[in-house]
């Protein structure tokens, strides 16, 4: 009976040192590609190119779909009395789907705004992943989180300052200060950088 009790004590005592050793070589990052994606440069630009595909094509494509309506629906109040009932059908059709897509015509202009705009940052989030993923094999972190998703940790770092560091891209000076307080290489981050403000989603 005493051979079984010291078999369970020590049963025991390994599995909460094993549990004690894997917390240990647990480390968790906190990330966010927001912060590092409102200080790349270019960044700007972004909002020009938005609103330049809102002029040059969205805003065309809905003056056509307007003109269109207006001359296929002119064509079948002139000639209605003269089709015959499946012409007549088609048209009414044809129409009642160019009034509607007129009529959720915002929506489906977010939509499209939605997907040039990821189109456009896609790039940016390439090089922030690249860099991220770098700084994750370097640092070995077990779990990274997104700020909002992580409700408690007692020993969790923000990797923000490291991914910028690994990007080597102009920095304002209050950052790189930041960086370097950290022990953090700064090779190419040296040149400093005016503050900017972050792209508007």
């Amino acid at each position: 009976m005493k051979k079984v009790i010291v078999l369970v004590a020590a049963f025991g005592l390994t599995m909460v040192m094993a549990g004690t050793s894997m917390a240990q070589n647990i480390k968790i990052g906190i990330f966010d590609e927001q912060n590092v994606l409102a200080l790349m440069p270019g960044i700007q630009k972004v909002d020009t190119l938005l609103n330049q595909y809102m002029t040059d094509s969205l805003n065309e494509q809905r003056d056509y779909a307007i003109s269109e309506f207006k001359r296929k629906d002119s064509i079948f109040k002139a000639d209605s009395a003269k089709m015959n009932s499946s012409m007549k059908s088609i048209m009414q059709r044809d129409l009642a789907d160019q009034f509607a897509k007129l009529q959720n015509w915002q929506q489906y202009q977010n939509q499209m705004m939605q997907q040039k705009q990821a189109q456009l940052l896609q790039p940016f989030y390439d090089i922030i992943g690249k860099a991220f993923q770098e700084v994750m094999a370097e640092q070995k972190y077990t779990y990274v989180f997104k700020p909002d998703a992580l409700l408690y940790a007692e020993k969790s770092e923000e990797l923000t300052l490291r991914v910028l560091a690994k990007m080597k891209i102009p920095l304002p000076k209050e950052i790189q200060d930041q960086i370097k307080a950290l022990g953090i290489s700064t090779s190419g981050t040296t040149t400093p950088a005016p503050a900017k403000p972050p792209v508007k989603h």
